[in-house]
């Protein structure tokens, strides 16, 4: 289980990626899909079209981190933003955790604390 603090900044790419990418191809969707800043300290969240696979690129000063999610069973349940507004959902740390450790997203209503604006 990863655990994540309630200050840092998620923000998770709506669309599928091809998650042969590695850091550079990641920083640059960051940048041109996504309108962020990869360098900025916050966690960015793709994921391949069967939703199977995870990566989170994360920059903590001194470089890049990559950390590579693969289920052997079952999808992620990709969360539904209220308002698409993009290309990208911003999520509250706790939302992240719950994702990553098999909990559906998809279904319910949004609580604030869930989706940040």
């Amino acid at each position: 289980m990863l655990s994540f603090t309630g200050g840092l900044k998620v923000f998770v790419a709506l669309e599928p990626c091809d998650l042969r990418k590695s850091f550079n191809g990641l920083e640059g969707l960051v940048r041109e899909r996504l309108g962020e800043d990869p360098r900025a300290g916050a966690l960015f969240v793709f994921t391949n079209r069967r939703r199977t696979r995870l990566k989170i690129l994360y920059f903590d000063g001194s470089g890049l981190w990559l950390l590579i999610k693969r289920l052997e069973k079952g999808t992620f349940s990709w969360p539904k933003p209220a308002q698409v507004e993009g290309t990208k959902l911003r999520l509250a740390p706790e939302a992240l955790a719950m994702l990553t450790d098999g909990i559906d997203l998809r279904g319910g209503r949004l609580r604030p604390w869930y989706e940040r604006e």
